[in-house]
């Protein structure tokens, strides 16, 4: 058994880094044609070609984890084919793989495969994106999602805030800060702006140039004070990781992070449905790559001696895509329709997994 693990491992190991390289070559050329329209322009505060291609190269893990599951089925359903075109896996079955046997070998590659999406997807992508930002960020000069920013929101024992939060620089501080503080009865004491801000190391907000106005009222008196301060410490609990998940995509984000930001939503009576579902889609979408390994098994058991093995690849690629499609679906509706967050994030896999199992059985155990 060791000997056909062996074969097994290898072939298919090979077959998933050639198309995984394929694809990643594929999309690191169209990101380049896309940057290319910032290399050399006035606003663009001497991007270059070469940090176009730097950029490029540290996205490369992003796509890396997008890819894997799809390039680990398209790989695997590859050997699988050619193994049944050639009789080679006959010749396996007779040496005394069963059909069991074989799913158990198949779901440990598959293991190794989870373990590895995972730690591209948590360790490896989230750092080389924050690099390619902070660079691209260096020469257009901020880091930013929309119009306006990032909204964030805390609650204290007197007092809630709204914070907003315009744009990351390169050197990871704030720009564009507004914060409203609002007392228990949902009055505006006061309006804060800040053109810059840095985070403490005590849990607080070092803001600069700030533009404070407080209100006040006493009977029928309304007062209005404004105030002009270089700086201003203001102690919250927001941290450089909960801004940096409001304003980058959460899909590119560690899975603590969004965790840690989702419980700031819940303690601050906010709807977290989104994030919450990208959570558990990181939880759940390097288990996918167990899923792909048993889609592919039932073409082992295929019986064809003529032919290429082209058509049962692009079945493969088809099936990739419909669950990728599928996932994104269910993300979408899911959000709208307030649907429980982890089931939304686990019905493609457990959908695609009863459909792996009843090939499996159809074409294994009753044929």
């Amino acid at each position: 058994m060791r000997t056909i693990r062996r074969l097994i491992y290898g072939e298919v190991l090979a077959a998933v880094a050639f198309v995984t390289l394929g694809f990643l070559s594929l999309f690191f050329f169209f990101d380049f044609v896309d940057e290319l329209r910032w290399v050399g322009q006035k606003n663009g505060g001497g991007y270059q070609l070469s940090h176009a291609l730097l950029y490029v190269t540290l996205m490369i893990p992003s796509h890396l984890y997008e890819l894997l599951p799809i390039t680990v089925l398209i790989g695997t359903i590859f050997v699988m084919a050619r193994f049944a075109q050639s009789s080679e896996y006959t010749i396996l079955r007779t040496s005394g793989l069963g059909p069991w046997r074989a799913l158990k070998t198949l779901l440990l590659l598959g293991l190794a495969f989870v373990i590895f999406t995972f730690a591209t997807g948590d360790y490896l992508a989230p750092l080389t994106d924050s690099t390619a930002q902070s660079l691209k960020a260096r020469f257009q000069g901020k880091i930013t999602v929309g119009h306006t920013g990032a909204w964030l929101r805390e609650t204290q024992t007197y007092f809630s805030y709204f914070v907003n939060v315009k744009e990351l620089t390169p050197d990871g501080e704030m720009a564009g800060i507004r914060i409203f503080e609002f007392d228990n009865q949902g009055f505006l004491v006061s309006t804060t702006q800040g053109g810059r801000g840095r985070f403490g190391l005590d849990d607080a907000w070092l803001l600069e140039d700030v533009q404070r106005s407080e209100f006040s009222a006493h009977g029928t008196e309304k007062k209005l004070e404004r105030l002009h301060l270089p700086s201003l410490r203001w102690p919250t609990t927001i941290s450089a990781e909960m801004v940096s998940v409001a304003v980058r995509k959460p899909e590119r984000m560690k899975t603590i992070d969004l965790f840690q930001y989702i419980q700031h939503l819940d303690a601050n009576g906010q709807t977290a449905q989104r994030y919450e579902i990208e959570f558990w889609k990181k939880v759940f979408y390097p288990l996918s790559c167990l899923v792909m390994v048993v889609l592919a098994l039932p073409f082992a058991y295929l019986h064809f001696r003529a032919g290429g093995i082209a058509s049962y690849v692009f079945g493969g690629v088809m099936i990739g895509i419909s669950f990728f499609l599928l996932n994104n679906v269910f993300s979408y509706v899911g959000t709208l329709q307030n649907w429980l967050p982890w089931l939304t994030a686990a019905a493609p896999g457990l959908l695609y997994s009863l459909l792996s199992l009843a090939a499996f059985g159809w074409l294994v155990l009753r044929r």
